[in-house]
């Protein structure tokens, strides 16, 4: 009498949902609406800063972490202000923490 075999289903782990964005995620974002808003294409941008639309694609996409130098020249020619930059993708945690159920994060001044 053979062995009675069991087959087991194999399978990756599951995605445990990430909570917040990462900020290189929200970077981009708030680059990719501002060329959106601008109606300006990813070979325009990308040209003028020097840089190849794939790369300035990935960091929309939020697939590369750029540099600060990177994200100026970007920024530059968007005619963005880097501070723009900073406090729209600050708002952005705000409302996944405020969907979340997290409430307002707080700020302590030093």
């Amino acid at each position: 009498m053979e062995p009675q075999r069991r087959l087991t289903l194999v399978t990756g782990a599951p995605e445990q949902p990430r909570e917040e964005p990462l900020v290189r995620e929200l970077y981009g974002r708030v680059l990719r609406d501002a060329r959106r808003d601008q109606d300006r294409s990813l070979e325009d941008v990308a040209a003028e800063v020097g840089m190849s639309k794939q790369y300035l694609s990935e960091i929309e996409r939020g697939k590369k972490e750029p540099s600060s130098e990177m994200l100026r020249a970007v920024c530059g020619a968007l005619r963005l202000p880097v501070e723009h930059l900073l406090f729209r993708s600050g708002r952005r945690i705000g409302a996944t923490n405020r969907s979340a159920g997290r409430g307002t994060p707080t700020m302590l001044a030093a």
